[in-house]
């Protein structure tokens, strides 16, 4: 059995979105489709799908973390440079509000629960998501062994021997 530490990311946040999109809990707000997901973006994301990349992503984030995760750690992971013209670039942190969000929603579909130990407060995951995760990352394993597979048969190639091509000598 594979676990998150065994596939790759992207295939595995990708697998996560489509199997969340199944569920009730997690939806998208309606101002979803309009905002940008940190001051440090030009624009929104041109996936219509972004919420639930970003809510496994999160998901998978949480689960390789030790301890318990709040918003602003996730928002200083989800953040990056800001182009400001000539001045030299600076770093912002990710949007707020679409951390504390996405992660209601997550606690809302029982993937995670809050947690208080000693000064540290945040989210853990729950045994829900890992299992959830762990049956996608077994299943994202057995899919790349298959393709692995069919990529390494090489279709058969049948090669002509060239024709010498000899010059024309003209004679006078």
């Amino acid at each position: 059995m594979a676990t998150v530490y065994d596939v790759d990311a992207t295939e595995l946040i990708n697998k996560a979105a489509e199997e969340l999109k199944k569920n009730n809990a997690i939806q998208p707000p309606v101002w979803a489709e309009f905002v940008k997901t940190g001051v440090h973006r030009e624009r929104a994301p041109l996936n219509k799908d972004w919420w639930y990349v970003r809510v496994a992503a999160v998901l998978r984030t949480i689960y390789r973390s030790e301890g318990p995760i709040g918003v602003s750690k996730l928002r200083t992971k989800y953040g990056g440079k800001r182009r400001r013209g000539y001045r030299p670039p600076h770093f912002y942190k990710g949007s707020g509000n679409i951390m504390r969000k996405v992660l209601q929603q997550l606690e809302k579909a029982g993937f995670l629960k809050k947690v208080e130990k000693e000064q540290n407060k945040g989210r853990i995951i729950t045994k829900e998501g890992k299992s959830f995760l762990d049956k996608l990352a077994t299943q994202v394993q057995k899919l790349t062994v298959k393709t692995e597979v069919v990529s390494e048969q090489k279709p058969e190639v049948k090669v002509e021997p060239k024709k010498e091509h000899k010059p024309e000598v003209k004679k006078e």
